[in-house]
This record gives C-alpha cells, structure tokens and sequence, in this order.
C-alpha cells in the first residue's frame, strides 16, 4: 500500500524524516581532520577530475556516446544518444554547482533530440539508456528549475525533458509484451522487437525499471509504465527457487532460468537494488518485502566471512567463490535497509582489495586472494566509492573518506590522461584502454564529490524545500531525500506527489497535518518558526498558524511499514528520506 500524496504529505514526509534523524544517535569517531585528511582539497580535486573528463568529452568525441581517452576521439556504444553528455548533465549541477553549462546543455539536448531511430538498443541499457537516457532525462528534468532553466507553465507535471523521457521509454514498451511480463533484452527503436531476437535475458535487464517507470508514470498520469515495471518486477518474484534465490539469466517467454547462478553481482545486482530504492521511493511495502525475504536467503545460502559467493539457485552448492566488483554496491544498499554493522565489514572486506591493487578487479577469487585471468580490469567503476558514501552519511566513520582519497590518488596516478581518464585493462601492470565510459561521470565523480561535501544540496536534510504551484495544487520540492538509479540520477521522491491529486488523499493530509500542530502546540516537537515564507508563500495550518521556507520536526500517523514514526526509534529509523530497519 502507498502512502498518499500531495504537497503537505511531502513536506510532512521529509519533516519526518528529519524527526528521525534528531533520533538517532551515531557513535562519535575520530574526526577526519584526526587522520590528517584535507575534506575541501579532495572535493577540489574532484571537481577538477571531472572538469577534465568533461571538457575533453566536449571537445573531442561529443556527439558520440562515449570519449576514447588514448586517441581522443569518440565513438557510439549504446545507439547514438550523446549518452556521456547526459549522464554528466545532473553532475553539473551535484558536483560543480555550474547552472551555466547545464542550461547550455538542456537546449543543445532538446535542438538535437531524436528518438526514433533505427538501431538496436539494449532495453536495460536504454533505460540504461533507461538508466542512462530515461533516468538522467528525469533528473535533469526535476532539477531543472533550481539550475535556473525557464521552466514551461505546469511543471514539473510538463516540461521538454520529461516528453523526451516519456518518448524514450515508449520506444521501450514493445520489449515487455510477452507471456510472462518480462522485457526482452533488445528492441529496435524504430521498428520494435525483432523477429528472432533472443528471449534469454538477465535478471537485472528484467528488473530495473520500477525507478524510473514509476517516476514516469506519476509525471505523465500514464500508468502504463509502472504497470509493467511491476509486472515485471512479480514475474521474477513468482519464479524463484524453492530456497529463495533466483538466477542470472532466464527466458522471458517460458520463465525457465538459462543461466541458475545466484549471487548479488553482474546480471542480477539492480534488480535487489530497485526493490529497496522502489519500495523507499514509492512507500510499497510488498516491495521491501520482497527484498528481505531474498534478504533471508541470501544471507542463507550465499554470505560466508562478510564476503558473498555464487551458488547454484535451487541447491544453494557453491559454483564460484569470486568477488565481482560490481557488488561492491551491495554494503550501500545494505545501509539504507539499516543494516550498518554488517555492511561496515563487507565493506572492508572489499577495501582490503582495492588497497591490494589500487582499484577494484572485475573478478576477484577469494580462497586465492587474487585477480581471476581476463577480469582483472578496473573500468573506473562507482560501487565501492557509492557504499561509501552511503556508510558515511550513516556513521561518519573516517575510514569511509580515506577510501575516497585513496580512490581520487589512484585514479589521478592510473587512468588520468592528457584526454581524460581511461579504464584500466589490467591493475596488475596497470595498462590502459582506450575508453571512458560514461558512468564515470555520472557516478564516479559525483559519489566521491557527494562523499567530500557534506553541505550538498543532495544531503539537505528536510529544513529547506522549495514551493511550487502546479495545476494540482502547491507542490514541495528539493526537501532531500533523493533517490538514486542505478546510474546515481537523483529522483526527487516529493515529486511523484506533484502532479495528481485524490480526495481520500487531501482528506488525510487535513488530518496529517491537525495532528502535526497539535504536537507542535504541546510542545512535544516544537516549531522553529521564521518569517520568511519564501518565493512560494506560507503554507497554512488548519489551526491558522504559518509555516515559513524552513520547516523542522513532524509526525505522521500513517502505518505504513515504511514510515518512521509508525514504530519505536529502536526498531525503525528513515534518516535523510531513506529507510532503515533494524537487524534483529
């Protein structure tokens, strides 16, 4: 069941959240400055990594999808989409704040924009460019007004980046029609999918939608697209194994798995993450559920000494005992389940091996403590720098920053070239490859810059929002909370309550908020209160009291499972708009 929506549900979500936040106690640690550690000088370093990067993409391989960093020249590796300039679009705006650039770059995108073109796109890759495309359209489209972009009349519920986000995913639609729900891995954007295309297709390509269809959907009013994110996402639910687990790959049209590995990394990985980042974004309870019952199993069947192997899916037998860097995201999503203690010791677990190479190998045999032949490339991925700084807005552990700094010293030492930074083919001799590949502006870099600024936008903490007016009614928005995709786009969750409005809902925001100054009036959470009312005016209580642009402390009777004030502070904490269970 969700929650319902509107303006004041937003604002009385992320005032909750900041509730909890005041709740929790975070053991004190040594500071970084203890360790010696120059927190702005990083961030300045960051921020010229990835001006490097950019600017070299710019000048050299725009308007291809990806930089080749040895030749400085560019090519097309997802369909032709300029897909490295949006991806780093919403990282000008988290990384170096430059609202010039993304507003030059938001009118050079709608100029050249075209969607229907024959080629052949991965589906997951097309919302991977779903998570690349869709996902950055989205985002950028959401951030727009606070780049300064002149937004049109009805936004965010309107706007030229959500049509090209809206059209993009269309072209997507084709793939999910087949028996069981699940998408085909391949569709052509012009004529759909092809006669003959395959029906094998990894349990990510299959789940990795909910995100950004779900954030369509509540934009645009069509459900459609969150209808067969769902679908989808119930499909792989209803065919796991009896012990819990599902596999790597499977056939979309009989549901029978092809490939019977289970394990959290490449090819199954985002499917765990968007069952914890759709529940969270959504408030779906059946989709939390999900996750920990596989959760259970996982833990079951895969996890020995802090490390997580492949087993067979039905048998739960070891079939390889690597590491892949890929799951290096998994003590991240670990954090936002509250799971902390654990994710800290996997989490060192797979810092031991970047200190070992400089880098995280693609393969990693742990019995061996070694690369595994022709997988010992470091493509400069986002995984390991992501978990951390998940880990330190949870427990400021300044162990967390010095993996950021030894991240930004081997990659400036390794990869940085006179035309930006190449993938490393091989950590052992430390050669290059010839490619950058676009996450590494859209997650690298920003990660580890969100990891060095604390004072981001993207941190806020719920005290300062901006009010809109939609067709709908007053709007909240950018009061935290942000949801990352899989590509670390920043989705607004107070955004999906924008643009639809029900009476059972405004009923029990009425209620949410009689409640709210009720406690406010008893003291039980007082009100800091100002008189700044900001550009989008003072909201109303429905006792006549004013609240102003900043806003602290609120409590919701929703009984939601994910709400967190519907259960003592010790059991369930949300900080910063994320979710946290405890792990009893």
């Amino acid at each position: 069941m969700r929650s319902a929506g509107g303006p004041a549900m937003a604002l009385l979500r992320s005032l909750g959240s900041l509730l909890c936040l005041f709740s929790l106690r975070i053991p004190a640690v040594p500071g970084a400055a203890a360790r010696g550690l120059d927190v702005a000088s990083y961030r300045e370093r960051v921020r010229a990594m990835f001006y490097h990067a950019y600017e070299h993409y710019l000048e050299s391989a725009f308007p291809y999808d990806e930089l080749r960093p040895l030749t400085c020249d560019g090519h097309d590796t997802w369909g032709s989409f300029s897909l490295t300039l949006i991806d780093a679009l919403d990282t000008l705006l988290v990384n170096p704040g430059n609202v010039t650039e993304f507003q030059r770059v938001v009118t050079v995108l709608q100029e050249g924009w075209i969607s229907t073109i024959d080629v052949n796109a991965s589906v997951f890759e097309t919302n991977y460019p779903k998570v690349r495309l869709v996902g950055g359209l989205l985002s950028a489209h959401l951030l727009s007004k606070k780049a300064g972009v002149e937004v049109e009349v009805g936004w965010p519920c309107s706007g030229p980046l959500l049509r090209m986000a809206e059209e993009a995913a269309r072209k997507l639609l084709p793939a999910f029609q087949t028996p069981t729900g699940m998408p085909y891995g391949t569709v052509n954007l012009l004529h759909g999918v092809n006669p003959g295309e395959t029906p094998v297709t990894c349990t990510a390509g299959i789940g990795t939608f909910i995100v950004e269809f779900a954030t369509l959907s509540h934009l645009t009013g069509d459900p459609v697209f969150e209808d067969v994110a769902r679908k989808a996402l119930k499909a792989l639910w209803k065919n796991r194994s009896d012990i819990g687990l599902v596999g790597n790959h499977i056939d979309v049209v009989t549901a029978k798995w092809v490939a019977q590995d289970a394990g959290i990394g490449a090819g199954v990985d985002s499917y765990f993450e968007y069952l914890v980042k759709g529940a969270i974004l959504l408030q779906d309870k059946e989709l939390m559920a999900m996750f920990l019952e596989y959760n259970k199993a996982i833990k079951n069947y895969t996890k020995f000494d802090d490390w997580y192997l492949w087993v067979q899916m039905y048998k739960g037998t070891v079939s390889m005992p690597v590491f892949q860097s890929l799951e290096a995201y998994w003590p991240g999503l670990q954090s936002l389940i509250g799971d902390v203690d654990n994710a800290m010791r996997t989490f060192l677990n797979y810092y031991t091996v970047w200190k070992q190479f400089g880098g995280l190998p693609e393969f990693y045999n742990i019995p061996q403590g070694y690369t595994v032949d022709k997988r010992e490339g470091y493509p400069l991925r986002p995984e390991l720098i992501e978990s951390a700084m998940y880990l330190y807005r949870a427990t400021r552990d300044p162990i967390l920053l010095e993996l950021g700094r030894d991240a930004v010293e081997s990659i400036e030492k390794i990869s940085k070239v006179d035309c930006g930074f190449a993938t490393i083919k091989d950590l052992r001799d430390h050669r290059l490859d010839n490619r950058m590949e676009s996450f590494f502006l859209a997650e690298t870099v920003k990660y580890l810059y969100l990891l060095f600024d604390p004072d981001n936008f993207i941190h806020n903490d719920g005290s300062d929002f901006d009010a809109v007016i939609t067709p709908y009614g007053e709007c909240i928005l950018n009061a935290g909370g942000y949801i990352f995709n899989t590509e670390a786009h920043p989705i607004d969750p107070a955004a999906l309550h924008c643009c639809r409005k029900r009476k059972e809902e405004q009923w029990e925001v009425e209620d949410l908020m009689r409640e709210f100054y009720s406690l406010q009036k008893n003291k039980k959470f007082p009100l800091k209160q100002t008189s700044d009312c900001g550009e989008g005016g003072c909201v109303k209580d429905p006792t006549g009291a004013s609240l102003g642009g900043k806003k602290r402390n609120s409590k919701k009777s929703s009984r939601s499972l994910l709400s967190c004030p519907s259960q003592s502070f010790n059991s369930k904490l949300a900080v910063l708009g994320q979710v946290f269970l405890d792990n009893t």
